[in-house]
C-alpha cells in the first residue's frame, strides 16, 4: 500500500523556476519503483540545454523523517547514479540514508564522465557547486509531490572530490542546505564569490610520493615499511643513499602519513589524478617541464644520474588490447595480475562498461619506469590520442587520460598500431614540489630566510571539475572529518578549512558552526578496496571508517535540529604529522582509543611454541557510547577470527590473553575495538579503531 501511495501520481516539473539562469527547464525521463539497493521510487532527469543530470531516491513515506541527503561523488564526479551502485554499497548509499531518515539526491555535478559541458566550458563554479545546488533545489519541488511536503532539513556530504565540493555547496547553496559533512577534502582559500579555479598543492605533492616509490622500489621500501610498523625501529632511513634520504624526509615534511608507507608503493587515486591533469600541466606549465632537463637549478639537468636509468622514450608496437572482461578470463589468472584485475573490475562494476579497452600489451618496450609514462598513439584510427600509464604488469600498460581520452581509452586501437611511450614529463613531475611553493608554512623547509632554494613556477591550477577555492563563509553547520592515514589527502589538508572558517567568520562564530574530527588509522578508501601487503593484511592496520561517517551524519543532524554540537578531536601537528592525545578523555572525538602490548612492550622476541601475554587497554571518549566488540587477529590474515567476550555497557576495558606461535616468522597481535552510541552490538554505526604489537618468533 505504501508503494502504491508513493507512486500514485506522475511528477510534474512545471511550476519550478530555476534559480540559476544557466539551467534550462527540468525534465524527468525515468520514474519507477525499484527494490534495490533499498525499496524506493527512482526518478532520473536533467536540465534542458545542459549536461547536468540528477537522480532522486525516495524511500517509502514510513521510512522518511523529513530529511534530504545529497552525497557528492569523489574524484571529478560526472555520474548521477554512483551511490546506487558499487560506491553506494561501499559508502552506505541509500540503505544508510534510509537509516538516517532521508531521501537521497545525486547529481553528476554538471558534466558527463571526466569531460566538461561544452556550453559552459571551463567554468569551475558550475562543476563545483551550481549544478549540484540546482539539482538539490529541484528535488524539493519533487519531494513535495511525492511526500506532500518539502524536507524540513537538508544535508550535503561527500569524501575526496566530494569532500572538496560539498563545502562549496553549503557556501553557495544558501536556503538549500542546513549542514555539510565533508570527509577528506582540501584546497586553497579565496574570497567568497570567486570564479577562479583551485590552485591545490596536494597534486603537486603527489610527485614527491611517486618519487620515493621510484627511488626505493623493492627491498628499500620494504625496510621503510617495516621500520614504521608497530615494534619497528622507528628509523625509516637506514640503508638509504643521501638522495633517497632527502626525498623520503621531504615526503614526510610535506605531510605524508607516518605508518602508511605501504601505500607509497600502491598509488591509486593519485596516479589517476596525474593522468587526468598531466595534459593540462604540460600545456600551462611547459617552461618547467622543459627547464627540468635543460637548465641549472633543476635536477634533470644538474644531477641526471638520479633519473637517467628510469628514462623511457621509445616507439613500440601494440601486441594486443585488453578490456576488463578480458581480465576475468584464465589468460590473466596469474597472481601478478591480481591487483590490476581487482582495480579494473571495480571500475567496470561502477561504470557497467566491461568492454572498454583499458590496456595494451607492447613489444619492444625497453627497461625504465613505466608508471606515469605518457602513451601517445601515433597511427591508425586513434592517432594522436594521449593517455598515461596508471598501472602495469610487465609490458602490459593500463592507461587513462583527460576528457574524451578518459571515456574511450584505447577504443579504435588495433594490434600492430604504433605507440610512443615517453616518461620525461612524469620524471620531471617527481621533483615538481621543489619548484611550486605556496605561502603555506608547510613549505618553509624549502626556503631560507623566505627565499626558495630552487627556481620557482606558479602553483598549477586544478581541473575546473574540482570547483573554486573555499571561502569559509556559509550559513548552517559544518562537520569536517579527516583521516590520519590518508595517502591521497594528507593530514595537513585536514586543517585548511578550519583556518578558512576562522579567518572568514572569526574564532567565536567558527565555534558555533564548525567542528573537526580526526579518524585514526583510516585511509582514503576502506581496506576492502586497498591492495594487501603480502605479509600482513591491510585491515590489520587500517580501519573501516564508514561507521564514523554515518555517526557523523547523525551527529550533524542533531547539531542542526537540536543544537547538540558534535564532539571534536584534539590534536597537534608538527612537521606535517598529526598527533592525537593518548587517552580518550584528552583526545575526544567518536572513536575508541586502543593500545596493545606483548610481554609488556611494543615488540617481543620468543621461540616457537613459547606463549606470549597480550594486553589491551581500550576506552571510549566521553559521550561516544560504550564498547560493544573486541576482536583479535594473531596471524596477519585480517580475519579477526577471535572475538573476546566483554561486559556490555563498559566505557573502559583492560583485557589480557595468551597466545603461542608454532612457526617462526613475524606476527602482529591486533585488537579491533568497536563502540556504539547506544551500546547496541547489533546496530549500525559500530565505530572502530585498532592497535597492534609485534611478535618475532624464531
Amino acid at each position: 500500500m505504501a508503494t502504491e501511495a508513493l507512486t500514485a501520481s506522475a511528477i510534474n516539473p512545471d511550476g519550478y523556476a530555476v534559480a540559476d539562469a544557466y539551467f534550462g527547464r527540468p525534465y524527468i525521463d525515468r520514474d519507477e519503483w525499484r527494490e534495490q539497493p533499498y525499496p524506493h521510487r527512482n526518478i532520473h532527469g536533467g536540465f534542458e540545454n545542459t549536461d547536468t543530470r540528477f537522480t532522486f531516491y525516495f524511500p517509502a513515506i514510513e521510512a522518511w523523517e523529513g530529511r534530504m541527503y545529497h552525497p557528492i561523488e569523489g574524484a571529478h564526479a560526472g555520474h548521477e547514479e554512483a551511490f546506487a551502485g558499487m560506491m553506494g554499497q561501499l559508502l552506505g548509499g541509500l540503505p544508510m540514508i534510509a537509516r538516517l531518515g532521508g531521501y537521497m539526491v545525486e547529481s553528476n555535478c554538471g558534466h558527463i564522465g571526466d569531460d566538461i559541458d561544452r556550453r559552459a566550458g571551463d567554468d569551475p563554479t558550475l562543476y563545483g557547486h551550481r549544478a549540484g545546488v540546482e539539482a538539490a533545489r529541484f528535488s524539493k519541488h519533487v519531494c513535495k509531490q511525492v511526500y506532500g511536503r518539502e524536507p524540513a532539513y537538508s544535508y550535503v556530504w561527500g569524501g575526496s572530490g566530494g569532500g572538496r565540493r560539498s563545502p562549496l555547496h553549503l557556501e553557495y547553496g544558501a536556503g538549500v542546505y542546513d549542514g555539510a559533512l565533508p570527509f577528506m577534502g582540501g584546497g586553497d582559500i579565496a574570497e567568497y564569490g570567486t570564479t577562479a579555479r583551485v590552485r591545490s598543492e596536494q597534486p603537486v605533492h603527489f610527485g614527491a610520493m611517486f618519487n620515493v616509490q621510484r627511488l626505493l622500489e623493492g627491498d628499500k621500501l620494504d625496510r621503510v615499511i617495516d621500520a614504521m610498523q608497530p615494534g619497528g625501529s622507528g628509523n625509516p632511513f637506514g640503508g638509504l643513499s643521501a638522495h633517497e634520504r632527502e626525498e623520503l624526509a621531504n615526503l614526510y615534511r610535506l605531510g605524508y602519513p607516518r605508518g602508511d608507507e605501504f601505500m607509497i608503493a600502491k598509488p591509486m587515486g593519485q596516479i589517476w589524478l596525474w593522468s587526468s591533469i598531466a595534459d593540462m600541466l604540460i600545456a600551462e606549465d611547459g617552461d618547467y617541464f622543459r627547464n627540468f632537463w635543460t637548465k641549472p637549478g633543476y635536477l634533470g639537468f644538474d644531477e641526471p644520474q638520479h633519473v637517467q636509468e628510469d628514462l623511457i622514450d621509445q616507439h613500440c608496437t601494440i601486441v594486443r588490447v585488453v578490456t576488463p572482461r578480458d581480465l576475468t578470463t584464465d589468460a590473466f589468472a596469474a597472481p601478478e595480475y591480481a591487483e590490476m584485475r581487482a582495480r579494473m573490475t571495480l571500475s567496470a562494476s561502477g561504470s557497467g562498461n566491461w568492454d572498454l579497452p583499458i590496456a595494451v600489451e607492447l613489444a619492444d618496450l625497453p627497461p625504465g619506469y613505466r608508471l606515469g609514462a605518457g602513451v601517445r598513439i601515433t597511427n591508425g584510427d586513434a592517432a594522436g590520442r594521449q593517455l598515461y600509464c596508471t598501472g602495469f604488469v610487465g609490458n602490459l600498460l593500463f592507461c587513462d587520460g583527460h576528457g574524451d581520452a578518459n571515456l574511450i581509452r584505447f577504443t579504435g586501437v588495433k594490434p600492430g598500431d604504433q605507440i610512443h611511450v615517453d616518461n620525461h614529463a612524469f620524471l620531471a613531475f617527481c621533483y615538481y614540489y621543489r619548484h611550486h611553493l605556496s605561502s603555506d608554512a608547510l613549505n618553509d623547509f624549502l626556503r631560507l630566510d623566505g627565499v626558495p632554494l630552487y627556481p620557482q613556477h606558479d602553483v598549477p591550477l586544478a581541473s575546473p571539475l574540482m570547483g573554486v577555492p573555499y571561502s569559509g563563509r556559509y550559513e548552517g553547520k559544518l562537520l569536517w572529518i579527516h583521516h590520519t592515514h590518508d595517502a591521497s589527502l594528507w593530514p595537513p589538508q585536514g586543517i585548511i578549512y578550519k583556518q578558512a572558517v576562522e579567518a572568514a567568520q572569526g574564532a567565536e562564530k567558527a565555534r558555533e558552526c564548525f567542528r573537526l574530527q580526526w579518524t585514526e588509522n583510516a585511509e582514503h578508501v576502506t581496506p576492502l578496496l586497498l591492495p594487501t601487503h603480502p605479509a600482513r593484511a591491510t585491515n590489520t592496520w587500517l580501519i573501516d571508517y564508514l561507521p564514523s561517517v554515518e555517526q557523523g551524519l547523525a551527529d550533524l543532524a542533531a547539531w542542526v535540529e537540536k543544537e547538540i554540537p558534535p564532539a571534536e578531536t584534539n590534536f597537534t601537528m608538527v612537521d606535517g604529522k598529526v598527533s592525537l592525545p593518548p587517552t580518550a578523555a584528552e583526545r575526544g572525538g567518536t572513536q575508541p582509543v586502543a593500545g596493545v602490548t606483548v610481554n609488556g612492550g611494543a615488540r617481543t622476541e620468543v621461540a616457537a611454541g613459547q606463549p606470549v601475554t597480550i594486553q589491551l587497554e581500550a576506552e571510549a571518549p566521553p559521550g561516544a557510547g560504550t564498547i560493544t566488540q573486541v576482536q583479535w587477529d594473531f596471524d596477519n590474515s585480517g580475519r579477526f577470527a577471535i572475538e573476546q567476550p566483554i561486559m556490555q555497557g563498559e566505557t573502559k576495558l583492560s583485557l589480557s590473553m595468551t597466545h603461542a606461535y608454532d612457526q617462526p616468522g613475524t606476527y602482529f597481535a591486533v585488537a579491533r575495538v568497536r563502540l556504539n552510541r547506544e551500546g547496541d552490538p547489533t546496530a549500525a554505526r559500530q565505530v572502530e579503531n585498532l592497535a597492534a604489537a609485534r611478535i618475532v618468533v624464531s
